[in-house]
């Protein structure tokens, strides 16, 4: 196991890296110039030549490189051109927002997935409405989705806020609403972040549910026929014994391989989303950040990005090692 925790960590530093280097190329290549965002379009040439060489613009590529390096090791990631912040800091104040939606959708899709796979392995009556409802609305784009939502919800129905931002303004811990809220023991105000979080978290659950539930409803149809589940039931198991004890664990294996891309696609994702319902996340901060050319922005959203996506997948190959122990040998 320590081995193949090893081997897991090298080569996701290894992705880590490359990912560095195509940000770094490509925001040398980029047409913005850094120096002059920073001094203002009518600074002097030579103002913009020595803002140049205050921030190492001037210096050979590999140099720069190293400097990058070094920065990301300590936490620089450069400095916003539109807010003139750190990027650091803007991200630390976006960032929750984000994950707090993308967290709460992800346990919406395993739960949305788990019954999909379940009821249809295991033949539930009347579960095949439910699966066909839930096919449906996974072939529309999320925006689609979003936009119906909020006309049915809350323009018809008035059952859910249109937009994804509740009325808690005491900053907690995390900032995250549904969490600061429970923290401080206000009700009201953790109904309330529920109320404005569940439109947004079940548009962004409706897809990875789907393909997570094809995944495990297979891999659970497959385990079904094996020999000692058969076993299994000739002891006089009830069918909940048998698929708590001996289906679900050993289907589990590839479910866990599709929700890893899967919480990886939903925080690519989560962008469109967070415009829609005005959340107050990345996804905002990144296409505030686009327009105006606001590469270190871009870069630093991007590297978080990726960074998420290749950890969420090594905590996924650690969670098949426990679930199969002969994964960690291969």
């Amino acid at each position: 196991m320590v081995s193949f925790l090893t081997r897991r960590l090298a080569a996701a530093v290894v992705i880590l890296l490359v990912l560095t280097m195509v940000i770094f190329v490509l925001q040398s290549v980029s047409p913005g110039d850094p120096a002059r965002a920073y001094v203002g379009a009518n600074a002097s040439p030579q103002t913009v030549a020595a803002e140049r060489h205050r921030l190492g613009l001037d210096d050979p590529f590999f140099t720069r490189y190293a400097h990058y390096l070094g920065g990301l090791v300590t936490g620089d990631l450069g400095r916003s051109l539109r807010t003139r912040q750190p990027v650091t800091a803007d991200l630390a104040t976006y960032l929750p927002a984000t994950v707090e939606l993308v967290v709460a959708a992800f346990l919406l899709a395993l739960v949305f997935a788990t019954l999909f796979a379940l009821s249809g392995a295991l033949r539930w009556p009347g579960a095949a409405l439910g699966r066909g409802v839930l096919l449906l609305l996974a072939t529309a784009p999320p925006f689609l989705l979003a936009l119906v939502g909020i006309i049915v919800f809350f323009g018809q129905l008035g059952w859910l806020p249109a937009r994804g931002v509740g009325d808690f303004q005491d900053p907690g811990p995390t900032g995250m609403q549904l969490l600061d809220t429970a923290l401080h023991g206000q009700a009201d105000a953790f109904l309330d972040a529920l109320q404005h979080l569940a439109l947004p978290a079940i548009v962004l659950s409706i897809a990875p549910a789907v393909a997570i539930g094809r995944v495990f409803r297979a891999s659970v149809t497959g385990v079904l026929d094996v020999d000692y589940v058969r076993t299994a039931r000739s002891k006089g198991l009830t069918e909940r014994q048998v698929v708590a004890h001996h289906v679900v664990r050993n289907a589990v294996g590839p479910a866990l391989s599709m929700g890893g891309l899967q919480l990886g696609f939903m925080f690519a994702g989560v962008v469109v989303v967070e415009q829609i319902f005005s959340w107050p996340g990345i996804g905002n901060y990144l296409a505030a950040s686009i327009p105006v050319s606001d590469f270190p922005a871009i870069a630093g959203v991007t590297l978080v990005l990726g960074a998420i996506y290749v950890l969420s997948n090594v905590v996924v190959d650690l969670l098949q090692a426990a679930a199969d122990p002969r994964v960690a040998a291969e």
